[in-house]
């Protein structure tokens, strides 16, 4: 079995050693090779991966717009089998949010998402789209903004995964015969007020009021939206390991 993913980060890594369990042959780029130093994926440059693909071989993209591009054409005659990590930015102003909910592209974050998804999606190989809710885990998430005063206390709602659940759904996706879009994300949304008192709690800190930067800020905490990602869960076989941020979160924090 030989695995290439495009984007190997947070997440990737967490699928590569997955798929290395498995024996798998496992090919990654990167922006921080050192993130997988140790790991065992051959990391390549983007402009190698034209020597790399291999016919059958199976594909996580995870390259948000705005990198490289063209890569998806380099896997035309090769790959049999596409994820794509995508965003439930694609849902646009919707708070209810499941496997039936319609796109919008009203925004360009949205629409660049979307003509993501279509590349992969018109491509001559089996295909899936994930699109996950906001991503945390260790050294990412509430409980590391909020200790550098970079959090929200507004009561909108914000829908989260772990990042090893994430990788849980991406390596069944890619064995998988799945094809469509779906919304992953765990089985408790909250609201930003709700999980800032418990990351303060949890951390034994005063809940103070947030820095707020600028506008890049502000929008990253204008979203209010609830999540179902049950769907995915029951088509791909899966349980969460962190079923809500009230494991997942103390799960996250160092030893």
């Amino acid at each position: 079995m030989n695995l290439l993913i495009l984007g190997c980060g947070y997440t990737g890594q967490r699928v590569a050693k997955r798929f290395l369990a498995r024996g798998a042959r496992v090919i990654a780029t990167t922006r921080n090779p050192a993130r997988l130093a140790g790991v065992g994926a051959k990391i390549i440059r983007t402009i190698d991966v034209p020597e790399v693909v291999s016919p059958g071989m199976l594909v996580l993209h995870s390259i948000p717009p705005g990198g490289p591009a063209h890569l998806v054409a380099h896997l035309h005659g090769f790959a049999a089998r596409v994820v794509y990590l995508s965003s439930t930015a694609v849902y646009g102003s919707a708070t209810l949010v499941n496997e039936n909910t319609p796109v919008d592209g009203g925004t360009e974050r949205a629409q660049l998402r979307l003509a993501a998804e279509d590349a992969v999606a018109r491509g001559p190989w089996s295909s899936l789209i994930l699109r996950p809710a906001g991503i945390y885990g260790p050294g990412r998430g509430v409980q590391e903004s909020i200790q550098r005063g970079e959090h929200s206390l507004s009561d909108t709602f914000v829908s989260r995964i772990h990042v090893d659940d994430l990788a849980a759904h991406a390596e069944a996706a890619l064995i998988s015969g799945l094809e469509g879009a779906y919304p992953v994300a765990d089985e408790e949304p909250c609201t930003s007020l709700d999980i800032a008192k418990f990351c303060a709690g949890l951390l034994n800190i005063p809940l103070q009021n947030p820095i707020l930067r600028p506008s890049q800020r502000i929008a990253r905490f204008a979203s209010n939206r609830r999540v179902d990602g049950s769907a995915i869960r029951i088509a791909l076989g899966l349980t969460l390991t962190y079923p809500s941020y009230r494991v997942g979160i103390p799960a996250s924090l160092p030893a």
